[in-house]
This record gives C-alpha cells, sequence and structure tokens, in this order.
C-alpha cells in the first residue's frame, strides 16, 4: 500500500510563497546580473562615440590644413621675383601678414635670402630663433634643393597643393612653442632652376589665435546638428606637442584630464597631436557609472523583494497562527456549548421524570438551569458581538447613564456566582460620579468578562477587587485579581482575538479568547482606553478609562 503524502497548511502556504515570489525573485536578479556583466562586457555605445571622435578629428586636421595651404599661399603669391627679390621687399611682406614669422628663398644661381619680422627683433627668443633657422634653412636648402623641387613637382602633378611642411619646436623661456615651415615653388620661367620659397608660421600667432579659433570653428561644425554626443555631454578638443602633455591650445569646452582620442598630424601641422574628450567626465566613467547606477538599483529592488518575501512570510504566518487560533476556538465554545447544555438538558429530564423527594431539590435544580442558561447566553452574546464587529455591524446605543448605578447592579447579579467560587469580594465604587453617555449593557459586559477572567484564573488565592472612581477627566473602573498573572512580553497580546497566553492552567481551562478583544473594542467604541498592570504569580489589574465628556452621539454609534 502507499504511502500518502499529506500537505499540512504551512506546507501549502511556504510552497506557495516560494514558487510565487522566491523563484521570479530569484530569476530576476540572475537575469539582471548577467545582462549588467554583458553591458560591461559590449562596450558599443563607447566604441559609437570613439567612432565619432576619430572621424571629428580627421574632418578638424582637414579644415587646419586648407586653412593653412590658403594662408601660405595667399604669401606665395605675393613673393617678389627672385629676379628682383631683396631685403626690404620681403620685410614688407612680412609686415601685411602678421601669420608669418620669417619668410625665406633660395636659388642655386642666386643664394639665399632670410628675412624676419623686423618688430620683433628685439625680442632675445625671437632673435636666437631667427637666427638659428637662417642657418638650418641655408644648409638645408643646399643640401636638399633637387629633392624638394621633386617632391613639390610630385604634388602639383597629383594635382595637391604644392606645398609641404615641416614642424619645428622653438623656445620661449622654460617652455617649448610649436611652428610650422611651409615650403613651395615661386613662378619661374622655362629653362630657368626654380627657386624654392618658404614662410614659418609665427609661433605666437598660431598658439593664440590659429588654434583656438580653428578647434573652435571644428566644434562648431561638426557638432552643429547634436550640441552634444550620444552620451549626452560636451566634448572638448585641444592640440599639443607630440610627446608632450601640456595643451598648446583648446577649445572652450576642454577642461583637462586625459584625452578619449588622439591623431597626430602629417599635413600641414606635423610633430602636433590633436586630442578630443568629453567635457566633466570621460567615456570610462560613464560605463563605470552607469554599471555602478544599475547595481544600485539591483541592490535597492533586491532588498525591496527580500522585505516583501519577508512581509509576505510574516503575513502568512500570522494567517497560519490565525488559523490555528480560530480551530482552538472552534474546539473551545463547542466545549462552553456542550458543557450547560448537557447540564441544562440533565437537570431537566430529571425535574421531569419527578424523581425528586423535595422543594429544596427542586429549587436547587432550577436554579442551576437558569445559571448554566446565562453562562450559556454570556457566551453566545459574545459571539454574536464578535461577529457584528468582524463585519463591521456593530452598533452602540449611547444614554445617558449612572455608571455607579451600572457597575453596583451589576456586579450584584453576579455575586451568587462570585461567592459559589470561593472568592472574597470586595468592592469600592466612590460618591459624586458624573453621569456618562454609556451602552449600557455594553459596558456591564465589558465589566463581567473582567470578572470573569479574574475567577477563571484564581485558583490559589481568591480575591476579586473592583473599584470605580474619577481619575482628572475620565473615570476609571478596576478589576483587580490575585491570580496566575501574564508575563510582560505578552500583555500586549491579550487583547487580540482568539489569543490565549502560553500557562498550563490557562490552556487547562476552557474559554472562547474573545473576551477581552471585546471589552477593548467596547471601551475604544466609548472613547476610552483599556490596560492591564501584572507580574507572573502576583496577579492582574485591568483598568477601564471612560472620558467624562466623550463626544458620542447621543443615539447611536458602530
Amino acid at each position: 500500500m502507499k504511502k500518502r503524502w499529506h500537505w499540512n497548511e504551512r506546507t501549502r502556504l511556504v510552497l506557495t510563497l516560494e514558487l510565487a515570489v522566491v523563484l521570479p525573485a530569484a530569476a530576476l536578479i540572475i537575469f539582471m546580473a548577467m545582462r549588467l556583466k554583458s553591458i560591461q562586457r559590449d562596450r558599443q555605445v563607447e566604441a559609437a562615440i570613439q567612432r565619432d571622435f576619430y572621424e571629428v578629428l580627421a574632418i578638424s586636421e582637414k579644415h587646419m590644413s586648407e586653412k593653412a595651404n590658403e594662408m601660405v599661399d595667399q604669401v606665395a603669391h605675393q613673393f617678389p621675383h627672385p629676379n628682383t627679390a631683396c631685403p626690404e621687399s620681403l620685410d614688407g611682406l612680412l609686415e601685411q601678414y602678421p601669420y608669418a614669422a620669417h619668410l625665406f628663398l633660395y636659388n642655386p644661381d642666386r643664394g639665399a635670402i632670410f628675412r624676419s619680422r623686423q618688430a620683433r627683433m628685439r625680442e632675445p627668443d625671437f632673435r636666437t630663433e631667427g637666427d638659428e633657422l637662417a642657418k638650418m634653412m641655408a644648409g638645408w636648402a643646399k643640401i636638399d634643393y633637387d629633392y624638394m623641387v621633386k617632391k613639390l613637382h610630385e604634388l602639383a602633378s597629383k594635382g595637391k597643393t604644392p606645398v609641404f611642411y615641416e614642424g619645428n619646436h622653438v623656445s620661449r623661456g622654460d617652455r617649448h612653442l610649436y611652428q610650422s615651415i611651409a615650403v613651395f615653388l615661386l613662378p619661374h620661367t622655362p629653362g630657368e632652376r626654380p627657386t624654392v620659397g618658404a614662410m614659418v608660421f609665427d609661433a605666437e600667432y598660431l598658439r593664440d589665435r590659429f588654434f583656438p579659433e580653428m578647434l573652435s570653428s571644428c566644434m562648431r561644425s561638426n557638432f552643429a546638428e547634436a550640441k552634444s554626443d550620444k552620451s549626452g555631454s560636451r566634448a572638448g578638443m585641444m592640440v599639443h606637442i607630440r610627446g608632450e602633455s601640456d595643451p598648446l591650445a583648446t577649445s572652450a569646452e576642454w577642461d583637462g584630464g586625459t584625452p578619449e582620442v588622439e591623431r597626430n598630424l602629417e599635413t600641414a601641422f606635423p610633430g602636433l597631436t590633436l586630442a578630443i574628450k568629453l567635457h566633466g567626465t570621460t567615456l570610462a566613467s560613464l560605463g563605470q557609472r552607469f554599471i555602478r547606477t544599475s547595481f544600485l538599483i539591483l541592490g535597492a529592488l533586491s532588498v525591496l523583494l527580500a522585505a516583501g518575501i519577508l512581509l509576505t512570510y510574516r503575513n502568512v504566518w500570522k494567517e497560519m497562527a490565525l488559523a490555528r487560533l480560530k480551530s482552538d476556538f472552534v474546539s473551545n465554545v463547542s466545549h462552553e456549548l456542550r458543557t450547560p447544555l448537557a447540564l441544562i438538558r440533565l437537570y431537566a429530564e430529571t425535574l421531569e421524570m419527578g424523581r425528586l423527594s423535595s422543594q429544596e431539590k427542586y429549587h436547587q435544580y432550577y436554579s442551576i438551569i437558569r445559571k448554566e442558561s446565562e453562562r450559556l447566553s454570556a457566551l453566545i452574546n459574545n459571539i454574536l458581538d464578535f461577529s457584528r464587529i468582524e463585519a463591521g455591524r456593530k452598533e452602540y446605543d449611547f444614554r445617558e447613564t449612572d455608571i455607579a448605578e451600572l457597575v453596583r447592579n451589576t456586579l450584584e447579579s453576579y455575586r451568587y456566582q462570585i461567592e459559589q467560587h470561593g472568592f472574597a469580594f470586595q468592592e469600592s465604587i466612590a460618591d459624586g460620579l458624573p453621569p456618562l453617555r454609556v451602552d449600557r449593557e455594553a459596558i456591564a459586559r465589558s465589566l463581567l468578562n473582567l470578572v470573569n477572567n479574574a475567577l477563571k484564573y484564581s485558583q490559589i488565592e481568591k480575591f476579586l477587587g473592583v473599584k470605580l472612581y474619577r481619575d482628572n477627566g475620565s473615570v476609571k473602573l478596576e478589576v483587580i485579581d490575585h491570580g496566575i498573572g501574564i508575563p510582560p512580553g505578552e500583555q500586549h497580546k491579550i487583547f487580540e482575538k482568539f489569543y490565549r497566553i502560553c500557562d498550563p492552567l490557562v490552556h487547562n481551562t476552557k474559554g472562547s479568547g474573545l473576551g477581552l478583544s471585546l471589552v477593548r473594542h467596547i471601551v475604544q467604541a466609548h472613547g476610552g482606553e483599556v490596560s492591564v498592570e501584572s507580574a507572573p504569580g502576583k496577579g492582574s489589574t485591568f483598568t477601564i478609562a471612560l472620558p467624562v465628556n466623550s463626544g458620542v452621539p447621543a443615539t447611536s454609534a458602530s
């Protein structure tokens, strides 16, 4: 015979929780982690930005070269004829074009002429620069004249601008500047040996005007349609001498730092490097920030999910505990109902059969039947009240009431049961108490529930005390016993429905677990509070505080 697997309620709820929450949550976390790793590996956005940057640098170099060729072409067309060239004519040309620092021409038959801008010859660094360039270019032209002419003819035959450039570093104090030397051919007649001309760009002009203006122009033209790149950040450009990190010139958007992409210039400005980067950040930091933000979001979602799982589990556990309490409640109520019904039936059958011999016995049996029916009525009333409270249909009839008279009459009706249980009873009702607007039946039931609990849980020292007095703006009703007491950790739980403290005497004493819950609801409906002071083995004091001016409606409230 196969053994059947029994699923209890807890197992089913926990399994449902795992299938509905834990597994999807784990799948989400694993998926997000894998996705973040794939994003970290995949640098598509970064690669796209880098491609754009390379394109921007290439276009910028082209624009700079075209501009440099235009400037050189202007000077070359104004060069004097080799047959009439003289230092004075070159000086006039230098004054006309401020971007030219030095001019040079060389013909093997006529020799070389080198002139520097005369207005700056009083500057020591500039004078030294001119002297060194004059010697260098004279020697260079004599050695490489044929090579220069051949190279310029080849450029012209290919349809390119017949100009080539050489870079030169010059000193200004403890710093280095850059200047470009443009070499070109001057017009000549057939059969005449060509004359080589050269213009040296002014280093300060390149640094202070040419490069800043060209960088800003390139930024505007390359980002005309989109003011920012794909990352949402602006870009900045700068140019520096190859092998040095300090910028020679920058655009307005450059904020320092390490360039993202660099391009070595080869045409008009050999020896320089053009660089570009994002303003205020880097591609690497953008990727790291994205990954960091994604992990933070994932962590926050995981924490929220874990909190949700914990809260769900706690709620499920509470529902399971409530289900167990309801089951105990049904069992206890069934016993509570059977006991008085069995006694009523037993004594009623005995009376019906006429077996009693004296009127005293008849009176005793009638009294037992009455007391058990009253006990049964009280239990049923508690259950009905609880049902109405749970359904939100409980209503109270508030009327002006002499609270002292109400408490006194309620205790008098229950005095016989108190004495039958062998309790020492002490009643203390203050004089001059103000009338209160209360529901008489509800307050009486609350008092009886507290008294009944005192009787049930005081098995050793049988004492019951009831006090009614005024305390500032409220009237307080105290029920005192010397019973088993309540542990501090459970005192806030005893007013919950179905709850019973973990004490063997409590569990051996039948009860519904509704009495104190009903007391709390009734007192709160009257605008009051109920509290308990207790210690294990030293008894308990339950206090109902009702406000003198409760502010509840005159007729009813729910």
